[in-house]
């Protein structure tokens, strides 16, 4: 007998084999168009979602970001610093959540863009899934919502974590970064199944991806044409997105030289693409070997 016989099968309300601790009804984000940012670790991600959102507050709209990752970093260009995380300050009340105040823990950022970062239990210790939750509770009780047009929530890398999966019970629309390389495809590919998995429960719906980083394009659209998915913008690889980060600022606080104007500008119109609605993408990812295949060289 294989071990694996002694497996039960899991069937989840969020898919089959699914085991999520689902959402409390009371805490849906009903108030704003909700986004949420996913891709493999290291593919820009923070950047994206911290340019995304300036783009937004800079067509007017009120925006939250919010980090989910324990490296709390997903803010920093837009705050200048590392904030404090909401796991963090509740630890210091002994989470007693109604001893705070929302100055406790929301930042304000560049252009008027709050900035909320979950932080995450310390490695081996808890779930992530549960600071999200803990996060959009609080922001839920001192209602930091009710004034708020675009919520993005900035997601950690790993598709089988429990913060991964608890933005996607807010979200409208799911984000993918990726770049125009084997690996980050193959992620993207894992996360339209993780993505579409949450979809048959919630809310939830794919947008399309964005090529980052990426002089080209050519990996990526055979990937998008293949499986029936859409690229919403291409942000190219420029040394000025690298000295942003070095700045702690965003691109739109960035000197205006060409090629800063023109990422802005896809930015802009990336936030404008996303305001206006996008059509629920329904890709059909592939069989690990079926992208070896597609992506591989001979």
């Amino acid at each position: 007998m294989s071990p694996r016989d002694e497996i039960p099968l899991l069937r989840g309300q969020d898919g089959e084999g699914s085991v999520q601790v689902h959402l409390d009804p009371e805490e849906k984000i009903t108030s704003a168009k909700v986004f949420s940012v996913y891709g493999k670790g290291g593919i820009g991600k923070s950047t994206t979602s911290s340019n995304l959102s300036a783009a937004f507050s800079m067509l007017g709209k009120r925006v939250l970001q919010i980090g989910c990752d324990p490296k709390h970093d997903s803010t920093f260009t837009l705050t200048g610093r590392l904030v404090p995380t909401v796991i963090d300050i509740l630890k210091e009340v002994d989470f007693h959540a109604e001893e705070l105040r929302p100055e406790d823990f929301v930042f304000e950022g560049f252009n008027g863009v709050k900035c909320v970062e979950a932080g995450g239990p310390p490695a081996g210790t808890g779930c992530g899934g549960y600071v999200v939750g803990q996060t959009v509770k609080l922001l839920k009780q001192h209602h930091m919502l009710d004034d708020t047009d675009v919520v993005i929530f900035d997601v950690l890398g790993d598709v089988v974590c429990g913060g991964f999966a608890a933005p996607l019970q807010h979200a409208d629309r799911a984000l993918i970064v990726t770049a125009n390389d084997f690996d980050s495809i193959y992620a993207m590919n894992r996360i339209i199944a993780a993505v579409q998995a949450k979809s048959v429960n919630y809310k939830v719906r794919l947008a399309g991806c964005v090529a980052n980083r990426s002089k080209n394009t050519d990996e990526v659209d055979r990937y998008c044409k293949t499986v029936g998915f859409n690229r919403l913008a291409h942000m190219p690889d420029l040394d000025a997105i690298r000295r942003s980060r070095l700045k702690k600022k965003t691109l739109f606080e960035m000197e205006d030289a060409e090629d800063v104007v023109q990422v802005r500008k896809e930015y802009v119109r990336l936030a404008e693409t996303l305001w206006a609605g996008t059509d629920p993408s329904a890709p059909h990812p592939l069989p690990d070997r079926e992208i070896f295949e597609l992506l591989g060289f001979d």
